[in-house]
């Protein structure tokens, strides 16, 4: 069983957060960055956070 990673840094425009999530789900990565976007908004900038957060821990699991 291969195991996917929710990072893709080579793939991505910042940590690779997003296109990792992509493939991860099988959608466009498109889609996910206007999610974050929407999220960011909407959180009053929490979304960063968690952003962050999730691309630190996903690149330390490597």
């Amino acid at each position: 069983m291969s195991k996917k990673f929710l990072v893709k840094p080579t793939e991505g425009k910042v940590m690779g957060v997003s296109a990792g999530l992509a493939d991860y789900f099988g959608i466009d990565v498109t889609l996910v960055r206007i999610g974050w976007v929407a999220a960011f908004f909407i959180s009053a900038g929490t979304a960063l956070l968690f952003y962050l957060i999730t691309g630190l821990v996903a690149d330390t699991a490597r």
